[in-house]
């Protein structure tokens, strides 16, 4: 329960204040103090109904400065990705410590969240930068309200920048053909498999030996190789829906078989597509040393590799994939976030629609007219 003190002021004859002592989770003894004695009764009134219902919020827990809780809480992250404990270290380093760092968890308002989100686009930086900003600050407070220092997230409710998916490139059978043949033969199956099967690149460079079935056409996506700063390790696919059994086109799996004869050891573990001594690849270098050549030699200059994943998605749905279908094999999150990155390829397929349709009914009618027109023959002869 909380006391109510009531307090002669020193040195102003007859000014009173009035003091609201209790103690809190922790056994210590906390006090404010207040001009009338109605402002300290609805203070007492309001602390006893959060501390009945469990809600209250110490107000000295939320004056340690961000910096401080930053370090308490990067060491809590557990089950995160390499990669993704980059980027939320990158955006703690660039972004929010120079903001917020010497700022109390109390001192950070919505407004002020709005209004510094709104300064990093003005300021230069991309949409994606800023929202994985904020996302990280949201990240960081909702720790702190787990941790009873904050009744309320302030960067809940942000207004943020679109994130605007970048131009995608969509190659023809001849282009991949074309690419396939520019690329150095070591790397030529991999483009095949990544325009045919839809694998990302650190999927491919993870793929062993004993995840392909040449007889069924089949490829197990299980792991994938992960690069932080200069580090390469294997983890786990980027979503739970990444591990995958992706099917290939009997040409794809011919490539592969003469690939695994010629540049693969013979152990079951062994790595499908490495570096000229066998070594893990790694992404840059790929890119500068065979990568960037090819594209030029096949003439598709600015040609990304990740843009024979968008290739294999687009071919899915020229053959008539659905939208569940597609994401199984992409190893997409969701079905919600294949229709929005490719939506617009589903929507050039059904200018095709009428035309199918009238095929299905024109095939139907003539079915009919085969079967029952002769029988309606037979039956007016007999008449």
């Amino acid at each position: 329960m909380a006391a109510i003190e009531r307090r002669q002021r020193s040195g102003r004859r007859g000014a009173v204040r009035w003091r609201v002592r209790w103690r809190d989770s922790d056994g210590r003894e906390r006090s404010k103090t207040f001009d009338t004695e109605g402002d300290a009764r609805r203070f007492r009134l309001r602390l006893e109904g959060d501390v009945a219902a469990g809600t209250w919020i110490d107000p000295a827990h939320a004056r340690i400065p961000l910096r401080e809780f930053v370090d308490e809480w990067r060491k809590s992250i557990v089950d995160v990705r390499p990669t993704s404990l980059a980027r939320i270290d990158s955006a703690v380093r660039t972004q929010i410590l120079p903001e917020w760092g010497a700022t109390a968890l109390s001192g950070i308002s919505n407004a002020d969240v709005r209004a510094w989100a709104a300064r990093l686009h003005a300021s230069g930086y991309s949409a994606s930068t800023v929202r994985k900003a904020v996302f990280t600050l949201r990240r960081i407070l909702a720790a702190a309200v787990a941790d009873r220092r904050l009744a309320i997230n302030a960067a809940e409710n942000v207004p943020l920048p679109v994130d605007e998916p970048g131009e995608q490139r969509f190659l023809t059978a001849d282009e991949i053909e074309l690419l396939a043949d520019a690329i150095d033969p070591r790397f030529r199956a991999m483009v095949l498999v990544a325009a045919y099967g839809g694998m990302r690149f650190g999927e491919l460079t993870a793929l062993r030996r004993e995840r392909i079935d040449l007889l069924r056409g089949r490829v197990q996506v299980a792991e994938t190789l992960v690069q932080v700063g200069a580090d390469l390790s294997f983890g786990p696919t980027k979503t739970r829906k990444g591990r995958r059994t992706v099917p290939l086109p009997r040409r794809v799996c011919t490539e592969l078989g003469k690939h695994l004869e010629q540049f693969v050891q013979p152990p079951a573990e062994a790595l499908i597509f490495t570096g000229v001594f066998g070594q893990p690849l790694r992404r840059e270098w790929f890119r500068r040393t065979w990568w960037l050549p090819a594209v030029q030699r096949a003439g598709q200059e600015g040609l990304r590799f990740h843009d024979l994943r968008h290739t294999y998605v687009s071919l899915l749905i020229r053959a008539g994939a659905n939208p569940k279908e597609v994401s199984t094999w992409a190893g997409h999150s969701t079905v919600a976030f294949t229709l929005d990155r490719y939506g617009h390829l589903y929507d050039d397929a059904d200018d095709s629609m009428p035309d199918r349709l009238d095929a299905l009914l024109n095939a139907k009618r003539a079915a009919y007219e085969a079967a029952v027109l002769p029988l309606t023959t037979v039956a007016r002869r007999a008449q």
